[in-house]
């Protein structure tokens, strides 16, 4: 197969540094054409690991001085043969350099193909790849935490023991189909029980956590609700620390829905201020309404405010919400001043789960979606063992648990997979 050299990228642009990467089997010969060592030396010679100074050239011309860094295959992130430029960040600089590499024969790397080549060369599994991503994007300590812990492999080890587990009954009950003429049973039937009982405990675990773990990653949303002039917007900007909504004693002030974000205690917080909610002939002030009601059904917390002698709006929610019923302007709870929000974030926080740091959780929609099948798969596989069917019965099930589990570890993966996955990853990584 032909493989092109790749080059971006790699360091967010505007700070006094660039870093642009180069990965291909042609990356250090590439690198060679374009850089002068001041001690006169040749790249094709520099031991891995090692950086060089020296000039960055489009011919005669000097484009920036510069520190390269070598990487020899297979001990790079990508597992191919690596070089990466340390440049000044100037913008110029940067588009310069792309394109005397690109005039030598690289080519633009498109968004994570410098993880999917990491991927498809063995040095990292699909949960780990996909949590370079999630990495990159988290913005609470929490985030940051969950995201380590799976690209250092630990999620990917549960996921990896419990397909062996399942390999194991497996590979048992096909056994007996190869002596199904001789009545032999090489799988005692508790024993097989006990295992995938165990099985589904720990994946029902893995799947329990995903509302935790999603909540993490992109956020705990977080609904004002109340009729208007309650103070909703004012209790935001005093949650926010910033005027970041209107702040009037019209009705009908707020006619948009209003986000914002803050970390407690390592989590996120999204926070949305909403429409007032009440009956009103005005067509711009009822979309707003209509838009709270929706923030409602989307929000994982809702935020129930009122005042003395104004009721709480009447809605629906959902049994896995939390509601927070509020009364403002009151000894106890004065958004205007601040009193007695201290107290409403300690709620918000004692609405998360407490779960071991270094529990595994499943933050990801697409393992979610694939450990739900494997445990429907395994709950097959119990209702099988305990009437009594077949191994060819059971095995069918068994192999679609694993498949599910394998799809997840990219032991089973389509480019249509990849493509999805890959696709949302930033340009130089």
């Amino acid at each position: 197969m032909n493989v092109s050299t790749i080059c971006a990228i790699a360091a967010a642009s505007g700070g006094a540094l660039g870093v642009i990467r180069i990965s291909g089997p042609k990356a250090i010969t590439i690198a060679d054409k374009v850089f002068r060592s001041t001690r006169g030396e040749s790249l094709d010679k520099a031991m891995p690991y090692s950086v060089i100074f020296g000039q960055l050239k489009d011919g005669e011309e000097l484009i920036d001085e510069v520190l390269l860094t070598v990487f020899r295959a297979p001990h790079s992130y990508t597992g191919e043969d690596s070089v990466e430029i340390s440049c000044h960040g100037s913008p110029y600089i940067l588009k310069r350099t792309l394109e005397v590499l690109i005039k030598e024969g690289c080519v633009m790397a498109q968004p994570g193909e410098y993880t999917k080549r990491a991927f498809l060369n063995g040095k990292m599994n699909l949960p780990q790849a996909e949590a370079v991503a999630d990495l990159i994007a988290s913005e609470s300590a929490a985030a940051h935490r969950v995201a380590m812990q799976q690209m250092r492999g630990g999620y990917s080890e549960k996921l990896n023991d419990l397909r062996n587990q399942l390999l194991t009954m497996t590979s048992l009950l096909e056994l007996e189909l190869d002596f199904s003429e001789e009545d032999v049973e090489f799988a005692d039937r508790q024993q097989l029980i006990s295992l995938a009982e165990e099985i589904h405990t720990e994946i029902r675990q893995l799947t329990s956590s995903f509302r935790l773990g999603n909540a993490i990653k992109n956020g705990i949303p977080v609904a004002i609700i109340g009729a208007p002039n309650v103070g909703k917007s004012t209790l935001l900007n005093r949650l926010l620390r910033d005027d970041r909504a209107i702040v009037s004693d019209i009705q009908g002030t707020t006619r948009d829905v209003i986000e914002d974000t803050i970390i407690l205690q390592g989590i996120q917080f999204r926070f949305i201020d909403t429409a007032g909610i009440r009956h009103t002939n005005d067509t711009i002030e009822k979309m707003g309404v209509e838009r709270s009601v929706q923030a409602a059904k989307k929000a994982q917390i809702i935020i129930l405010l009122t005042e003395p002698g104004v009721p709480y709006p009447e809605m629906p929610f959902r049994e896995d919400q939390t509601v927070i019923r509020i009364i403002n302007k009151t000894d106890s709870f004065q958004a205007l001043t601040g009193k007695g929000v201290d107290e409403l974030e300690k709620q918000l926080i004692a609405t998360i789960p407490q779960k071991d740091s270094s529990a595994l959780l499943v933050t990801n929609a697409r393992h979610f979606e694939a450990l739900s099948l494997a445990d429907e798969d395994i709950q097959r596989v119990l209702s099988s063992l305990h009437e009594g069917l077949s191994g060819d019965l059971i095995s069918e099930d068994l192999r679609q648990c694993l498949s599910h589990l394998s799809e997840i570890l990219g032991t089973i993966s389509t480019d249509e997979i990849l493509g999805n996955i890959f696709q949302k990853f930033c340009v130089g990584k």
